[in-house]
């Protein structure tokens, strides 16, 4: 057996429903999934468009410490400066603009409407 993907992983956010509407609306991920996952609660899976893995938009009881923390996820873009504008036209904060790493690559930090932080990579030279 071996593993091949991943499939899911989890944003901690603090409103699902305002969590939603930023994915959405504001970095434009596609909404895969949204149905009840018990009391006050639902299952909310969103992704870039085409991508395989998905996140979900979900804080279980006792882990709303981790709301607004950094996030681990790195997302890919194919033009760092087009994307970088975007993104705060829209409104997304950029905690650290597009820069130029040692090691070569064009990256940004940015956070979500909870404030979990994440980063991007431009992909291509």
């Amino acid at each position: 057996m071996m593993i091949t993907k991943a499939r899911a992983v989890n944003i901690y956010v603090g409103d699902q429903q305002r969590a939603l509407d930023f994915y959405v609306d504001k970095l434009g991920f596609e909404l895969r999934a949204d149905q009840p996952n018990g009391p006050d609660m639902r299952w909310i899976e969103v992704a870039p468009p085409g991508a395989d893995t998905t996140l979900i938009l979900l804080t279980p009881q006792g882990l709303e410490a981790r709301i607004g923390t950094w996030s681990n996820i790195v997302y890919d873009c194919d033009d760092m400066d087009a994307t970088y504008a975007q993104l705060r036209d829209k409104g997304v904060e950029f905690s650290q603009p597009p820069e130029v790493q040692p090691w070569g690559m064009k990256m940004a930090l940015f956070k979500d409407i909870d404030g979990n932080e994440f980063v991007l990579v431009q992909t291509q030279a």
